[in-house]
């Protein structure tokens, strides 16, 4: 009589169910290395060098914005100016959004210019500069610091820097008016005005947002137009001549009051 098994050996058959395992089979090659680990040891030092370079750079950055956010202290005292250099423009902090009160109206600056030409002066109406910078912005994915900012901020710097009569406060005032004098002639610069532009004069337009459709609130949405002294143009106040007047040191000229 033969043996069970079908195949005349003396031993069992193989198992149906039995899986094989990496050790049924010894002479198959074991996966490839993934990740740092599959590269050769000069871009392993490369990658781990890059690796801790971006872990410090991550801590630094957290650790400046906690300090930029956090209220006075010994090391803000000390170091505010480095923290300063490192948060703004870039990585500006702005809890407007999460205010009890947010903005409620819209501030244009306008800017008219005194120019000399052939036909003698004459005064241009008003250029809404603002206006410019929204126009830029509408519909750009990728709007420039500049178009954002610039303006906005050097308009807030002359107003926290001059006194209700529009005298200036100190160093910050008259630096405040050099700045705003500098880019507001950039932006004529790019206009042909058919003359030399001599003075300019600023004005804001307040225009307070209008209460949505839904809320029973009333708001007067007239405009609110305040209009500021003229200031007369020297070359340093020109894009030519404002890099060699700021090597040069030369101080701002004062505001042509009642002019």
């Amino acid at each position: 009589m033969g043996e069970e098994g079908g195949d005349g050996g003396d031993g069992p058959g193989p198992d149906p169910d039995h899986r094989p395992t990496p050790q049924d089979r010894p002479d198959r090659p074991s996966a490839p290395a993934a990740g740092i680990a599959a590269l050769s040891l000069p871009y392993q030092v490369v990658a781990a060098v890059a690796l801790a370079v971006l872990g410090v750079f991550a801590c630094v950055h957290l650790a400046m914005v906690f300090l930029h956010v956090a209220p006075s202290n010994t090391l803000t005292k000390q170091h505010g100016e480095a923290v300063d250099d490192w948060i703004y423009p870039e990585f500006e902090q702005n809890w407007k959004l999460f205010a009890p009160n947010p903005l409620q109206q819209n501030i244009a600056v306008q800017v008219r210019a005194q120019i000399a030409g052939d036909g003698g002066p004459r005064t241009t109406g008003w250029i809404d500069l603002t206006g410019q910078d929204a126009e830029e912005i509408r519909g750009s994915l990728l709007p420039s610091h500049t178009e954002q900012n610039e303006l906005r901020r050097a308009w807030d710097f002359y107003l926290n820097s001059h006194t209700d009569d529009h005298r200036p406060n100190g160093l910050r005032g008259e630096l405040s008016d050099a700045y705003m004098r500098r880019i507001v002639m950039l932006r004529l610069d790019e206009r042909e005005l058919g003359g030399t532009v001599e003075r300019v004069q600023l004005r804001s337009v307040t225009r307070p947002i209008p209460s949505p459709s839904w809320s029973g609130e009333k708001t007067d949405t007239q405009p609110v137009f305040r209009s500021y002294p003229w200031w007369r143009i020297t070359d340093a106040d020109r894009p030519a001549g404002a890099a060699g007047a700021e090597a040069r040191g030369l101080a701002p000229n004062r505001t042509e009051a009642g002019r």
